[in-house]
């Protein structure tokens, strides 16, 4: 069970005896939809908090001038000592800003208003697209007193400015979420042309890792009509578990708390369990491809019939 700790100050956490001190390479996955509303944020720390739960070393960075993410797991703005902000502008490293949160192996990057004038300070720096990645690239510098990140959520603002093209374009996949709502699959086809442009431009790596659907009610005939539309443009890309509308997600985040922490038995916490457990099983099938397509193993005999 998860459970909370005491309020939070900068700390490096000690790796596990017998760990290796050699860095590993964390994944990122970029959370993101230009659309506002739909569930970046609650999933950013819940997902956060399910990787957690499971055994994962979990960092959230919060791209969002709004600061949610940061407030949602409980981080007092007179805490932020240094922020993404400070981070983007070169004036801090990564590891400066991060925070332990009261959940057990999940820290966070906090952002501040300032992040709203990053565009005007760095948009004309050659490198103002890749500021996020140069800062991912000392994280897991192997010091024996230092956790290593497996997981890296970056939480994005809801448009395709320039905060969102930087995590794009140092991340491996971007998960987006989406609301079941009449308008999901315009601004789905916008975000898709987003990814291939930043794909084709700066970060050739970047795939979609998946579509969550959010706040869905089963009693409503257009999220359900929704639900079938997105699966059927977007197939395999659309995870299995849909997040439920629930009071309880969306209590939580006043109390500061993940809905894993606030409610664990509620359905929305066991629908997160649920897509963090996803996730892990299509990170497995991606590091597989990746393995076969590298020539590290044998590609696999067809099946029968194929």
């Amino acid at each position: 069970m998860i459970q909370a700790t005491d309020a939070p100050e900068r700390v490096e956490v000690a790796a596990p005896i017998g760990q290796s001190a050699e860095p590993k390479v964390p994944r990122v996955l970029a959370v993101a939809n230009q659309k506002g509303g739909v569930g970046k944020t609650t999933t950013a720390i819940n997902l956060g908090t399910a990787l957690a739960a499971i055994g994962e070393q979990v960092l959230i960075v919060d791209l969002d001038p709004q600061g949610n993410a940061s407030t949602g797991l409980g981080i007092d703005r007179r805490s932020r000592r240094h922020s993404t902000y400070d981070v983007l502008i070169g004036e801090a490293s990564l590891r400066d800003a991060v925070l332990p949160t009261a959940v057990p192996r999940l820290f966070i990057a906090p952002s501040t208003l300032d992040l709203s004038g990053l565009e005007l300070q760095i948009g004309q720096a050659r490198d103002r697209a890749f500021r996020l990645r140069n800062a991912f690239v000392p994280l897991n510098d192997g010091r024996p007193d230092a956790v290593d990140f497996s997981y890296v959520l970056v939480d994005c603002p809801p448009s395709l400015n320039l905060l969102t093209v930087n995590a794009m374009a140092s991340a491996n996949a971007i998960l987006v979420p989406l609301q079941c709502e009449f308008f999901a699959l315009e601004g789905l086809s916008q975000l898709i042309k987003t990814v291939e442009q930043v794909k084709e431009t700066l970060n050739p790596r970047l795939i979609i890792h998946g579509i969550v659907l959010t706040m869905y009610d089963a009693r409503n005939n257009l999220a359900n009509q929704v639900v079938a539309d997105v699966r059927e443009f977007m197939g395999r890309k659309v995870y299995d578990t849909i997040i439920p509308r629930n009071v309880r997600v969306s209590e939580a985040p006043s109390y500061g708390k993940p809905v894993l922490v606030y409610d664990l038995k509620c359905v929305g916490s066991e629908a997160y369990l649920r897509l963090a457990t996803e996730i892990i099983q299509r990170e497995k099938e991606l590091r597989a491809e990746a393995a076969i397509a590298g020539g590290l193993v044998p590609e696999p005999p067809p099946q029968p019939g194929s």
